[in-house]
């Protein structure tokens, strides 16, 4: 029988179940908004606004957070580390370290790393309501229900259950500080 994880273990390498639960539900969420959007609006606009949305999403994730965010997480520096999205190590083929108290500024300012992952997080559901209302379609009210379950999943289970109750740099961290994880 399993040993059950208690609350204060450290993972200075995460299991790769949570890294692909993590990652897996990132890019099905941002699939699934990409195709909500694209079916919300006809004609030119809903491909278009689903390129625009599927581009900006992924890019953040994926490029974006490893160049500024990752370079200064503490999991960069760790010796055979990897965080929840494994994300640090891309980061250490993609750019060099960062200063570590320049990790807090990830939720500082209007164009904050964390802002750019929550619109990437929530902007296809208001445009999909938004289809429905101009395009219903079962389909489109499909999508936007398992949209928004990821959401939920996302802040109620992984966050706080598998992801940042484990984290290395919770103390750090102003995400785990506003779920109140830090202590």
């Amino acid at each position: 029988m399993a040993e059950k994880i208690k609350k204060n273990t450290f993972y200075t390498k995460y299991p790769l179940s949570s890294v692909v639960l993590y990652n897996g539900s990132t890019i099905l969420h941002f699939l699934l908004g990409g195709a909500g959007i694209y079916l919300s609006f006809s004609s030119w606009a809903g491909p278009l606004l689903a390129v625009i949305y599927l581009v900006f999403a992924f890019v953040q994730m994926y490029l974006i957070m490893p160049l500024t965010v990752c370079s200064r997480c503490p999991y960069y520096k760790l010796e055979n580390g990897r965080c929840i999205s494994a994300l640090n190590l891309l980061s250490r083929r993609i750019t060099t370290p960062g200063l570590p108290h320049d990790f807090l500024r990830r939720a500082k300012g209007p164009l904050c790393h964390n802002y750019q992952y929550l619109a990437a997080l929530i902007v296809p559901v208001p445009l999909m309501l938004l289809g429905l209302v101009l395009n219903f379609s079962v389909a489109l009210l499909v999508i936007l229900g398992v949209v928004v379950l990821l959401l939920v999943e996302r802040f109620l289970f992984l966050f706080p259950k598998v992801a940042c109750i484990h984290c290395v740099a919770k103390h750090k961290c102003p995400n785990a500080a506003q779920m109140g994880l830090n202590k």
